[in-house]
């Protein structure tokens, strides 16, 4: 299965029209807003081998790009590529020689004066293919900083690998043992639940989930949770089989604010385009369970369309909730996306509101990665 959720980050995930929306620079000693990743404007080489550079990102509350000037990039970020996010650390890969490491350079991007921390990882490994180069998703279990923090990458070839770089520099595969069922599961975004310490991932269709603890060499086998789906939206058969020829992903998010978790289902229709070679896919819609446990039934995911002051972030990073009153101009009930095209869904009445692009702004980049605002 080809990725789709990449193949439109190289084109330009903006609307194709500016608006005439101000771009400024970021001065201040703290990032209290999400903020989007959007890349990086070389400013000044330096004979250390690291670089001075421009951090472009975007603010979803007042769409506007901010640029964050003259931040130092160490020789060993400058020459890597960054490869995955969680809790807005980077994972970052060197072609050259394929070495890893985990930064928090984006939690330093509002000091001139602070380095970032450089973790070193293990290389990946591939199991079964030449798959590493595809990175899908990352999660952390904690702060990298953290001793017995856990690290943990899935690839797009059916595995998942995860280490503790403070304790064991080898990547424990556990993924593998899923062979047959991560096959379906390519679409499957991982998370980890601080209040449970498990890593979750979406089974086929988000129908299941899988999950592993932190005690990697006693346990790599997964612990299976089944669940059960409740009122369901009321939509016309014709729409139920359109959303099944749809392309989808799933994602697992806890919110922190109130402790509730909840299922996404993103649905993404195929479009063909005259003006391009090929096809794209744009959002068609999602769908929000909210996880309730009983006694009787076990895990339920009840349908719903009001999460209350709340907002998501779904990119290729870690997912997250924002609690919308805390960071000024977001908007409750919604979903703010890059995949699929990039805008932002309201859960009641599932419009969606497309961003532009602000004067400035790259008109293609890869894989950018919501910054969570607690990160900062």
């Amino acid at each position: 299965m080809s990725r789709h959720f990449t193949g439109l980050f190289k084109l330009s995930p903006w609307n194709h029209a500016l608006i005439n929306k101000r771009s400024f620079r970021l001065f201040s000693s703290s990032i209290p807003n999400p903020y989007l990743t959007l890349g990086t404007t070389l400013k000044n080489d330096l004979p250390d081998g690291s670089e001075i550079r421009d951090v472009l990102l975007f603010d979803p509350a007042k769409e506007e790009m901010v640029t964050v000037p003259d931040k130092t990039f160490p020789q060993e970020l400058a020459d890597s590529r960054q490869i995955g996010s969680a809790r807005g650390w980077g994972v970052f890969s060197n072609d050259h020689d394929r070495s890893l490491c985990i930064s928090d350079i984006n939690s330093t991007l509002a000091s001139k004066s602070t380095n970032p921390t450089m973790i070193p990882l293990p290389p990946l490994v591939a199991v079964h293919s030449n798959q590493t180069n595809l990175v899908w998703n990352v999660a952390v279990s904690s702060s990298p900083h953290d001793q017995d923090c856990v690290v943990a990458v899935k690839l797009l070839d059916r595995q998942l690998s995860l280490c503790k770089p403070h304790c064991d520099m080898r990547w424990t595969n556990v993924g593998e043992l899923l062979i047959d069922k991560l096959e379906n599961l390519e679409n499957s975004n991982l998370m980890y639940s601080k209040r449970e310490g498990r890593f979750y991932l979406p089974g086929p269709g988000g129908n299941s989930l899988y999950s592993w603890d932190l005690h990697l060499k006693k346990n790599k086998s997964p612990k299976f949770h089944e669940l059960l789906f409740r009122d369901l939206p009321e939509l016309d058969d014709s729409e139920w089989k359109l959303l099944g020829w749809c392309c989808r992903t799933e994602h697992l998010v806890d919110s922190v604010s109130n402790g509730e978790r909840f299922l996404v289902k993103w649905y993404a229709q195929r479009v063909f385009s005259a003006s391009h070679e090929g096809s794209n896919y744009t959002t068609r819609r999602f769908m929000v369970f909210r996880e309730k446990m009983t006694t009787v039934e076990g895990r339920c995911m009840y349908y719903t369309e009001d999460i209350g002051d709340v907002c998501m972030f779904l990119s290729m990073s870690e997912a997250f909730c924002v609690k919308a009153s805390s960071c000024s101009g977001l908007k409750p009930n919604s979903i703010y996306y890059i995949g699929h095209g990039f805008g932002i869904y309201n859960i009641a009445d599932a419009t969606i509101h497309h961003f532009q692009a602000p004067e400035g702004a790259p008109t293609s980049f890869k894989d950018p990665y919501w910054l969570p605002p607690s990160c900062i």
